[in-house]
């Protein structure tokens, strides 16, 4: 094994989940077991724009207890962004910055924890590390409620934002049917092109109180059919459920919530979505005649570590510490993956999926996995996201309230 001496700094970036966290303690609490090889560990202050400003938290300076307590902290404790690096062989400014920095610091470990974006974020900066012969492993850790990377089973954060989903909508469906007037509900879940976590709201119907009706954005969305689909429901129930991922397009490709207005779009070219539920609900309320709600769970459903499954966050924390361990041991260049083991008990091993193949591609839902109707997930979806949201929150309470991490972050100069 090649020792590579030197210190790491880690970074998160993109949307936050409830279990990212996580993986920030399995990263710090594993390299903070080697100082022999790690001399010290920095974290970005707001993912790579904290490598730019040189902002560089000194995590080797924080309580070890307080680290624990990240487990049971949701969203980004360093901080998060969304800058996009360019090309570099186009513009390498940013990256002379980042060798700026790296050699200041004697960062000879580097890794970062986000979504499609960010593991662009990662390959490009390997890429350019290695044209200037500076020798830094580059490690990717994997996060997204979305559950789109590709090459992993699954994404730290789904499952623990798919249990909020299906436990919030199995509550509403008593709520709701305690009453004998009809009316509509419908859910906005996050999924910009992948309907995973809408799809995973239909767990609930594990236990006989899920939606009654589910889109995706894997199939065209026609909103005639939808109120068709609704009011054969209400014929029968006289209560309908609707789940959606915010992101549904019609056939033609138009997102639906662009029919409210023009959306803005982030550094990467994302528009920024919601207020499709809410648009939804208004147009069953003026087709059916009956009273509707839109319900959008927005940040709620990445951030509510209360309601955080066991397993993503163990499994968030193991790829935290796997990666630590893979560097340490010569890999680079890879981003931390699940896959599934076969048989009937649930387990995952960790694979090292190549950054090229991940940076900017995205998992979908499969086709087959959605009934023939278009409004609805079959029982291979559920069987597939059933194990991920098992297992108990790891939140420690004080006065009733949940005990979060508290870091000092102390600036390395």
């Amino acid at each position: 094994m090649n020792t590579l001496k030197g210190n790491l700094v880690f970074g998160q970036s993109g949307g936050p989940t409830s279990v990212i966290n996580s993986s920030a303690a399995g990263v710090f609490l594993e390299a903070l077991e080697h100082p022999e090889i790690i001399g010290r560990v920095y974290g970005m202050r707001h993912g790579i724009e904290g490598i730019l400003n040189d902002e560089l938290y000194d995590i080797t300076l924080e309580d070890k207890k307080e680290l624990e307590y990240l487990t049971g902290t949701p969203s980004s404790i360093l901080g998060t962004c969304r800058y996009k690096l360019a090309d570099p062989d186009v513009d390498d400014t940013d990256y002379q910055r980042i060798l700026e920095i790296f050699k200041k610091y004697d960062i000879r470990y580097f890794f970062y924890n986000g979504g499609n974006d960010s593991m662009d974020t990662c390959h490009k900066v390997k890429r350019y590390l290695e044209k200037n012969d500076y020798e830094c492993r580059v490690i990717g850790i994997p996060k997204t409620v979305d559950n789109d990377l590709y090459g992993t089973d699954h994404c730290p954060g789904f499952g623990s934002a798919a249990r909020y989903v299906a436990t919030a909508i199995s509550e509403v469906w008593h709520d709701t049917h305690s009453y004998h007037t009809p009316m509509a509900v419908v859910f906005e879940c996050m999924g910009r092109h992948a309907g995973w976590l809408a799809g995973a709201s239909a767990l609930a119907s594990v236990i006989e109180r899920g939606p009654d009706l589910v889109y995706l954005p894997e199939r065209p969305f026609d909103e005639d059919k939808m109120i068709r689909d609704a009011k054969k429901i209400l014929k029968e129930k006289n209560i309908v459920l609707i789940s959606v991922s915010e992101g549904i397009k019609t056939k033609d490709g138009q997102l639906v919530v662009e029919q409210l207005s023009a959306r803005k779009t982030d550094a990467f070219g994302h528009k920024q979505l919601g207020g499709t539920a809410q648009l939804l609900a208004e147009r069953l309320g003026e087709a059916l005649g009956i009273k509707v709600r839109g319900i959008e769970f927005s940040l709620l459903q990445r951030s509510a570590a209360h309601c955080a499954s066991g397993v993503d966050i163990e499994e968030a924390l193991r790829a935290g510490r796997e990666g630590v361990k893979a560097a340490i041991s010569g890999t680079t260049g890879v981003m931390m993956g699940f896959e599934r083991k076969p048989g009937q008990d649930y387990g995952v091993d960790i694979v090292h999926i190549p950054l090229e193949k991940v940076a900017n591609t995205e998992k979908t839902v499969p086709l087959d996995w959605i009934n023939e109707e278009g409004n609805g997930v079959t029982q291979a979806f559920i069987d597939y996201c059933l194990p991920l949201i098992g297992g108990e929150p790891k939140q420690i309470h004080e006065n009733g309230l949940p005990r979060f991490a508290r870091l000092k972050k102390i600036l390395a100069k």
